[in-house]
């Protein structure tokens, strides 16, 4: 994790290749020589084997150890002190000693300070209580500061536990917590550990309106065709349904942060699977751990018993990575409010590496199926199969086994049947892991038996543990995906987005059936005013047809037949994405990929947002998914060819509005 809270550009960190590292720094001997000895902390809590100890005269008089003895926790140094009058004119030294190991096996130690001056004292377990109106608690956030444990109380009884950066002094932003199921109750926060002087837990207001949500989706870095949650942190897609008419989908959420960490479910819905309504938390941590990823499904005849026949339950299916980490379930009658099931969890831990439940139903067995990664001893991937009647209760029925040493299949598995071009008799079951990797095979809701593995799947950088919609109408037939875009916001109040919706299919190669991607129809509804140039061609050092037009947001669309040595490039607000006909290589942003001709002609998409491409080459064949931040300025778009001419037989510039009702 990333260590923060250190001053300067170094500190003391004896996470040394790994946790099991151990030994002893000791300083150069100095003079104490005021009354109190400063210094910032961090890392593992064990106050035998972790400790930066005070010696005088041969003896230890002081010791500090770090915060972190669990799972969780956060590599931040935060301020400590001794007062050291008593041996004010001796000698002393420091000893930084790590004689731990494991989790947690280490200790950060850095800005060691002499002074006359009394340090802030640390209080303990400080509570402010709420009252009157407010649908949120508005929290002071400052990225970087030392994280603090905030308890939320109601009515007497434990909320939720988060790790807050709970800004000292001016805030960074604003983080709402949603209390409205409180509404006009007393409420409680609890800070773990407060300096005297902190700022933090007394700036914190209540109030109906969202903090600075005047320039909410309006924000410089916010992509406008790209899901990002309004506050914090999101990574993996999760529980991606179709119910009640609506898409739902649920990420990993941390709503009190910039980065990592609190993990929740976040919810959005859509109706259109193009503009989103975020509608709050889903699933809160609990005691039972913090919310990872998982899937959900509409449990159409009620055989887990949480709803009824009038009305099935959208069933959530998590993992909560407490310890142990354990498969729980959660259900919902209206898709807004969720209740977690007594009896958790539905299936206790395998390994701790166990997570990612991705659960649906095989008619042909009348069963649900689980797909569950698990790591097994030596580091193996593996993925899990199991069923169940009722989504309660699980049985082991098959294991299949990753590749040694590589990234394929690990992590949120996915796992869903295709038909090959098209044909609905001839199908084949696709399972897929975080890095779009996959298998094609065969599944008889026991055992998937692969028929071709290791398939790369996306062919760029930033796209990882993609899910797919379960439950669209059998009408519809498609299979849509969704990603996590790994879309940097430095200085926002958010931080990474979702890809655009995916359609995928399988089609029939000389090699074996592959998976091809394409944007979704729907996304054409956010064509504002449309350029074409059909029926152009362009010899090298020729025209630009795109001159003139400007676009912050635009999708592109060329189908071209080039010469034999033709580069065709396009040039997208700053971004290159070129096509080598002599190579077959289209590269985006310096990353290169073959992407066959098609009929001797390419076509390509691309779609370009404030903070990322997506570029789709030979009918889906290739698809190169790229955070990317243009210029401010920056918003030309041209094309041209090097090296011989080529014949483009379509070529459509789109400018496009924005998913926020906002805008």
């Amino acid at each position: 994790m990333t260590v923060s809270g250190f001053k300067g550009k170094g500190l003391v960190n004896s996470f040394f290749q790994g946790d099991d590292s151990t030994g002893t720094l000791v300083s150069p001997e100095f003079t104490l020589q005021r009354r109190y000895l400063s210094f910032l902390i961090g890392g593992g809590k064990n106050a035998e084997k972790l400790a930066l100890e005070l010696h005088v005269d041969g003896k230890v008089v002081r010791r500090a150890t770090g915060p972190n003895d669990r799972a969780g926790g956060t590599e931040a140094l935060a301020a400590d002190w001794w007062e050291v009058t008593e041996f004010r004119g001796k000698q002393a030294v420091l000893h930084i000693v790590d004689q731990a190991k494991g989790g947690w096996g280490h200790l950060n130690v850095d800005h060691v300070v002499q002074t006359d001056r009394k340090p802030p004292g640390l209080l303990k377990d400080v509570r402010r209580e709420f009252t009157g109106a407010g649908r949120y608690l508005h929290l002071p956030i400052k990225n970087g500061a030392p994280k603090r444990v905030l308890t939320l109380w109601a009515e007497g009884k434990v909320v939720v536990r988060n790790e807050v950066e709970l800004a000292p002094a001016d805030a960074d932003w604003w983080a709402p917590m949603d209390v409205a199921d409180w509404a006009g109750r007393a409420l409680t926060l609890q800070v773990d550990a407060l300096p005297e002087d902190s700022w933090g837990l007394g700036a914190i207001e209540r109030s109906d309106v969202i903090k600075g949500g005047e320039s909410l989706y309006r924000e410089p870095l916010r992509g406008q065709i790209h899901f990002s949650p309004r506050r914090g942190w999101n990574n993996d897609p999760n529980g991606m349904v179709f119910f009640n008419g609506e898409y739902h989908l649920f990420f990993q959420h941390n709503p009190y942060g910039w980065s990592w960490g609190n993990m929740h479910w976040g919810h959005a819905v859509s109706r259109d699977l193009v503009r989103w309504e975020e509608l709050g938390e889903a699933l809160l941590p609990d005691d039972l751990g913090p919310m990872f990823s998982g899937s959900a499904v509409v449990d159409w005849k009620n055989t887990s018993g949480l709803g009824t026949e009038a009305e099935p339950p959208l069933v959530l299916i998590y993992t909560a990575a407490g310890n142990p980490t354990v498969q729980c379930i959660a259900s919902s009658t209206d898709g807004r409010t969720f209740t977690k099931f007594a009896g958790n969890p539905v299936l206790k831990e395998i390994t701790s590496g166990n997570r990612d439940p991705k659960v649906m139903w095989h008619e042909p067995t009348q069963k649900w199926v689980m797909v569950l990664y698990v790591t097994q001893s030596g580091g193996r991937h593996t993925v899990h199969f199991f069923t169940s009647p009722n989504l309660r209760e699980w049985t082991l029925a098959s294991v299949t086994e990753g590749v040694a040493g590589s990234n394929y299949l690990h992590e949120c598995p996915d796992f869903f049947e295709l038909a090959v071009d098209g044909d609905a008799t001839r199908r084949k079951w696709v399972l897929l892991g975080a890095n779009s990797e996959y298998a094609v095979g065969t599944f008889d809701g026991v055992r998937f038996q692969p028929e071709h593995s290791r398939l790369p799947g996306h062919r760029g950088s930033g796209f990882y543990a993609p899910q797919t919609f379960s439950d669209l109408p059998a009408a519809d037939g498609r299979r849509i995906q969704i990603g996590w875009f790994q879309t940097e916001t430095k200085g926002m109040a958010f931080n990474q987005s979702m890809t655009l919706p995916l359609e995928l299919r399988l089609v029939s190669t000389s090699e074996g059936p592959r998976m091809t991607f394409t944007p979704a129809r729907e996304l054409e509804a956010l064509r504002v005013k449309t350029h074409r140039f059909d029926g152009v061609t362009l010899e090298a050092a020729g025209g630009n047809p795109l001159a003139g037009i400007h676009a912050e947001v635009v999708e592109l669309r060329a189908e071209f037949v080039p010469g034999d040595r033709t580069t065709v490039e396009f040039l997208v607000r700053g971004a290159v994405v070129a096509y080598d006909a002599s190579k077959q290589e289209l590269t985006v942003q310096g990353t290169r990929v073959l992407a066959p001709l098609r009929d001797g002609r390419q076509r390509l998409t691309i779609y370009c947002d404030r903070t990322g491409l997506e570029v789709f080459a030979s009918e889906g064949r290739v698809y190169v998914p790229m955070p990317f931040q243009p210029g401010v300025g920056d918003q030309a778009l041209s094309v041209r060819t090097r090296a011989g001419g080529a014949r483009f037989e379509k070529l459509e510039a789109h400018e496009l509005g924005s998913i926020w009702s906002t805008r």
